[in-house]
């Protein structure tokens, strides 16, 4: 009886691990690419729910064309995938509240890209 309850007094006194944020993913459907999004203010501070938008122009003369939106988690952090391995540059536009930066991404030299964005 003295062991069980000196037990369950050393498992409550443990810290209980923070709930994991689920990664925001968008899957394209039309390669192998990626592209990983941190998106920060000027203090270092998550964004959260901040816009990720791109326009991909693929396909033969990039005639095809697909519009896709994410936004970030509480972490400020959101993911791209399946993106096609042969297109035009991919235009990111990151966008919070009346702020918007822009960044960039080719998938011909730069399939798995990490991007950290910062807002001032």
């Amino acid at each position: 009886m003295l062991i069980a309850t000196l037990l369950i007094a050393a498992l409550s006194q443990q810290p209980a691990e923070p709930p994991k944020l689920e990664l925001p993913v968008l899957k394209a459907e039309l390669g192998k690419c990626s592209a990983d999004f941190t998106v920060n203010d000027v203090d270092g501070k998550p964004v959260y729910l901040a816009v990720v938008h791109v326009k991909i122009r693929y396909g033969a003369m990039g005639m095809k064309r697909m519009d896709l939106e994410v936004s970030t988690n509480a972490e400020g952090k959101a993911r791209v995938e399946t993106l096609p391995d042969k297109a035009r540059p991919l235009v990111y536009d990151v966008q919070k509240d009346n702020k918007k930066i822009i960044a960039q991404q080719d998938v011909t030299k730069e399939c798995h890209k990490t991007l950290t964005v910062t807002f001032r």
